[in-house]
Parts: structure tokens; C-alpha cells; sequence
């Protein structure tokens, strides 16, 4: 059976009784039966992140959370990582910079581990550039306001989630203009933009998600554009036709028909 992934903007609450994000991680991973790998590769402070988690995940009922220190291709490549993912129930990577998961982690024998556990039903999560490194083409910065190819840096990703571009802490760093040169570069691309305390839960064998928490999801599709022009660095990119999609809690969207859907509750009431 596919797994499910959990793709989170970054910022979710860690709060007793405001934690649902991390609630419904724990509940698909096992509830209390739940055997949880924590990778904080992304952190300039690893030790602190998987602390941080590790008494997060305990006080959600959870004994068994392993944190796995990939700090090198060595590491990401040694028998003590790959059978603790093997063992997992589920897996989450915290917030940092996404360029130190895909160095350490890509093409090594603990990506493969992930890939084929989320294949038999594992679940997997990432928070920010947990979350950034799961698509194929990864945003790996830019902070310039105009919508340009310079105003976004990309690279590979790992491929968990492939045809869209995650971008993360979306509305609280006024990021609409990145995704947008990204998917002027990419178009084949779906974007979603995420924002913080918000998640999309990813039903991979349906290739449908729902949206989680306080915020929204912003989708930006390219692919009935009439009109795509990136010219050289710095000069503005012109998009003709783009569609957005904003899609709050409840929401939910087809990633192979690219269309939103209606609320759950909704189609219980049709």
C-alpha cells in the first residue's frame, strides 16, 4: 500500500491542544504503537531539533523516536541509519536548509530506504525545507521582489512528491513572486506555495491532497499559460493566462487533473 506524505510550511505548533498537524502524524504513523525517525540534517543545531521533537512526539503518546544524525554521505550510507528507517513507522525531517538533506541524503542508500518504505506505507513528514526537499525541482532561495530568474535559486530535489515546486512559510515571507519565477522556469511544474502552521496531507496513490491548519495552500499552475517569456537575469518574466487556486483547511486537489476539489464536509452533505 502507498504511503502518505505530510508536507508542512514550516512554524507548526508544538503547543498542547494547538498541535494538529503533529497529532495527525503520530495518528497515521501508528498513534501510540508508532515507531518514529526524527532527521534534523537540515539544522545548524541538530542535537536541539531532535530534542525538541523527540519530547514533542513523547508527550503525543509516542515511547518509541529515534532521532538518525546524517551529518555525512558516510552516514546516509551506513547500515545503523538504513535499518532504523526500515523499522519506521514514520519519518520526519525538521526545518534548516534543504541544500544539507539532498547532499548528505540523495542517491544514498538511505534515500532508497525512504523511497521504498513510503512505497510499502510508511509515512513521511517535513517541516520547511524538510518540506522543500520532497518535490523534484527544489527552491533553494532568492529573496529579490520581482518576478525573475533571478529572483529564485533552484537545484534537485528527492523526488518524494514529483511534478510540483514546495514553497514554505508562503504568505509570512510574501513569497508569491518566487513560486511565480519558478514556475515561469519550470511550467511543467505545479506550485504550491504553503503556508506556515499549514500542511498538505498527500495521498500518493491517488495523487490527491487535503489542506491542514491555520493557513492555506496557494497552487499555481502554468500549464494553460498562453504566454511564458524569461528573459536573460533581472529582466521581468511575463506570464499570460497562469492559473492560482487559494485553498484553505478542508480543501482538497487532484494533482493528476490539477483541479481543486470541494470540502470534505461538503461532499458528505451532497
Amino acid at each position: 500500500m502507498p504511503g502518505t506524505l505530510l508536507v508542512i510550511g514550516g512554524a507548526e505548533s508544538h503547543d498542547a491542544g494547538d498541535d494538529a498537524i503533529l497529532e495527525r502524524f503520530v495518528s497515521l504513523a501508528g498513534g501510540s504503537d508508532a515507531q518514529l525517525v526524527v532527521i534534523a540534517t537540515a539544522s545548524e543545531a541538530p542535537a536541539q531539533r531532535e530534542k525538541e521533537y523527540v519530547e514533542v512526539f513523547h508527550r503525543l503518546g509516542v515511547e518509541r523516536v529515534t532521532p538518525v544524525r546524517l551529518e555525512s554521505r558516510e552516514d546516509a550510507n551506513g547500515e545503523p541509519a538504513v535499518g532504523a528507517i526500515e523499522r519506521a513507522t514514520g519519518v520526519f525531517f525538521t526545518g534548516g536548509d534543504q541544500l544539507r538533506i539532498t547532499t548528505a541524503v540523495g542517491g544514498s542508500k538511505v534515500d532508497s530506504a525512504l523511497h521504498a518504505r513510503l512505497s510499502d506505507g510508511m509515512v513521511l513528514a517535513g517541516t520547511s525545507a524538510g518540506a522543500a526537499m520532497m518535490s523534484s525541482t527544489m527552491i533553494l532561495g532568492g529573496s529579490i521582489a520581482s518576478v525573475s530568474t533571478s529572483s529564485v535559486q533552484t537545484g534537485p530535489g528527492l523526488e518524494f512528491l514529483p511534478g510540483v515546486l514546495i514553497d514554505m512559510h508562503f504568505a509570512e515571507r510574501g513569497r508569491l513572486n518566487r513560486l511565480l519565477s519558478a514556475i515561469a522556469m519550470f511550467p511543467h511544474e505545479l506550485g504550491l506555495g504553503i503556508d506556515e502552521n499549514t500542511a498538505i496531507l498527500v495521498d500518493t496513490d491517488a495523487a490527491v491532497f487535503e489542506v491542514l491548519g491555520a493557513g492555506a495552500v496557494t497552487v499555481i499552475d502554468a500549464g494553460p499559460a498562453r504566454r511564458i517569456n524569461c528573459p536573460a537575469a533581472d529582466q521581468p518574466i511575463a506570464l499570460w493566462g497562469v492559473q492560482l487556486h487559494v485553498l484553505p483547511a478542508g480543501h482538497r486537489f487532484n494533482l493528476t487533473e490539477r483541479t481543486p476539489m470541494k470540502r470534505s464536509e461538503e461532499d458528505h452533505a451532497d
